[in-house]
């Protein structure tokens, strides 16, 4: 059995993967703070009539692009000042931007027209109707969906290896090529990845039940 699995290594490596998981929440949680937030701009924008098609335009084409050909090209373009994580952190919200704003729309188009036709009856601001009336209820019913993508974020950030940022996989990969024992390192990757993965998963599934009885 120690032939194929050494436990002693794996305790003596789990500081260092341990250390790429952090990376890996670190980048995920700032990730998706921008994903929520320029998602919501967006889907907001994509309501003008000529602004919003182009905007459009520009989330499909991100939608469709693979997310490591995204990484690689804006590291490329990058300048040299701007540290790799910053770089991984800011394209994977920006394209997971793109879907978050398609969850909002679905909300948003899902508030009664009657609460726009009263808004307007009252002639409330533009920033009230929105900020008061129909994000309160949009964002609401998109919650759980919300979530989903917040795990989809996590398991995509093994992806910034591509780029250079030593997340968790990367942490796995310097740990195998310098001691020759791969299986260790890579099965407490996928190992630690459900550990975070699982409870998520569970509280999704729960917001989901409890705004399915609102």
């Amino acid at each position: 059995m120690n032939g194929f699995w050494d436990f002693e290594f794996t305790g003596r490596v789990m500081p260092d993967l341990l250390s790429g998981l952090l990376v890996t929440i670190q980048a995920t949680v700032l990730g998706y703070v921008i994903a929520l937030a320029l998602g919501l701009l967006i889907a907001v924008v994509r309501r003008a009539p000529f602004l919003g098609a182009i905007v459009h335009f520009l989330m499909e084409f991100i939608r469709t692009t693979p997310l490591v050909i995204q990484l690689v090209f804006v590291f490329a373009l990058a300048p040299s000042t701007v540290s790799v994580f910053t770089i991984g952190v800011v394209v994977l919200g920006v394209h997971y931007a793109a879907y978050t704003a398609e969850v909002y729309r679905s909300g948003i188009e899902g508030v009664a027209k009657g609460q726009w036709e009263a808004s307007k009856a009252l002639s409330l601001p533009v920033s009230r109707t929105w900020g008061a009336i129909v994000l309160p209820q949009a964002i609401r019913k998109v919650i759980p969906a919300l979530g989903n993508y917040l795990i989809a974020m996590f398991k995509d950030t093994p992806l910034l290896f591509a780029i250079g940022v030593v997340e968790l996989l990367a942490m796995a990969q310097q740990v195998g090529s310098a001691s020759f024992r791969y299986v260790e390192a890579f099965t407490m990757v996928g190992f630690l990845f459900l550990l975070v993965s699982i409870p998520s998963a569970i509280a999704i599934r729960r917001l989901e039940k409890r705004y399915a009885a609102v």
